[in-house]
């Protein structure tokens, strides 16, 4: 225990980066978390309590919260806004923050798991994105973390974003006991994961590159040029002249006839792009959560409408936002994500080198 909180509140100087963040996060009292807290986050392998600190990052804000192995149940769940954000440092002293939040009441050791958007080399912690959170690019978020956490490098861990919400609800969600199934996140993108019995997939029959669909061709263009709030938004904008938000959109879709015609839209050629991979992936389930996906009514039955009857069982998620923290645990849990992340991190980086 000595040796581990002696290491712990050593102070370091490092390296920067050419953005000229402090890629370890130069040590000093303000950075150190109370004696308790190092308990709670873990810094041995052999400390496994039943316990793991989660992290969801999403386009605006990071969730955290801790996620118990028993019925991957979450703590309270916390957040915070990043967007004003603008160095490494300042978003890993956010991470951190939320990670004190997140753990009080909890006494014993555990890791951190983290559920990012791509492009992001899983493997190494690296993130690969440039059009978001740029300062991140090239940054070793698992040493940087660790340090910051007290907690052996191996002891934090990332997960596709996608991923962590399709293994939450195989965990605890709408695709509890479904052999296999598909995941889509609905939102500015579309995201998509796939799992056979309970475990990722990123590569085998009926999986496309990386497990990835955004990109795959369609219709002249690729599939999130129909499938996204951006398609959503253009379609009305095509049809009125006028500009609008989506979540505007569904506000008015009861009362406007175009807003309503876009959604159907959206529908049509979601159920027209599950058509072709429930067939090619033999899925027992597909389900949708993300944005988008809170308000069905306004298109899951022009999606149906494109589905042979009896092709695959159609579900909205059940965990919506806390589905990608219980995803985190699940992973942690049950190593469902396995070491070589099954080609995200291949697919992140050929994506990296072509942008």
């Amino acid at each position: 225990m000595s040796e581990n909180f002696s290491c712990y509140c050593r102070i370091r100087n490092s390296d920067c980066d050419t953005n000229g963040n402090n890629l370890s996060a130069r040590w000093d009292r303000s950075h150190l978390w109370d004696y308790g807290a190092l308990l709670m986050v873990g810094m041995g392998t052999n400390l496994d309590s039943g316990r793991v600190l989660t992290f969801d990052v999403g386009g605006s804000h990071v969730s955290a919260a801790v996620c118990l192995k028993e019925d991957y149940r979450l703590g309270p769940v916390v957040h915070g806004q990043y967007d004003s954000i603008e160095t490494t440092d300042g978003f890993i002293d956010l991470l951190c923050r939320l990670g004190r939040e997140a753990v009080t009441g909890h006494a014993n050791g555990m890791g951190a798991t983290l559920a990012f958007p791509g492009p992001f080399n899983l493997q190494a912690g690296i993130s690969l994105m440039r059009h978001k959170l740029s300062y991140l690019y090239g940054v070793d978020l698992r040493k940087a973390l660790a340090e910051r956490l007290g907690c052996a490098p191996d002891r934090v861990r990332f997960l596709n974003d996608a991923d962590a919400y399709l293994l939450g609800e195989i965990g605890a969600g709408a695709a509890r006991g479904f052999a296999r199934v598909i995941g889509l996140t609905l939102g500015t993108g579309v995201g998509s994961a796939f799992a056979v019995n309970g475990k990722l997939v990123a590569e085998g029959p009926g999986v496309p590159p990386g497990g990835e669909i955004w990109n795959v061709p369609y219709h002249g263009g690729i599939v999130e040029d129909f499938v996204s709030a951006r398609a959503i938004a253009g379609h009305y904008e095509r049809s009125t002249g006028s500009r609008c938000s989506v979540a505007s959109l569904a506000s008015a879709a009861g009362h406007d006839r175009q807003a309503a015609e876009a959604f159907a839209e959206f529908g049509r050629h979601l159920g027209c792009v599950l058509s072709a991979l429930v067939a090619d992936f033999h899925a027992d389930l597909v389900v949708l959560g993300g944005g988008i996906a809170r308000s069905p009514n306004l298109f899951l039955q022009s999606t149906r409408g494109e589905l042979p009857n009896g092709a695959s069982e159609l579900r909205i998620s059940e965990l919506m936002d806390r589905a990608p923290l219980v995803g985190c645990g699940v992973a942690w849990f049950d190593r469902a994500g396995s070491s070589s992340d099954g080609g995200r991190t291949a697919a992140a980086l050929d994506g990296a080198i072509q942008a």
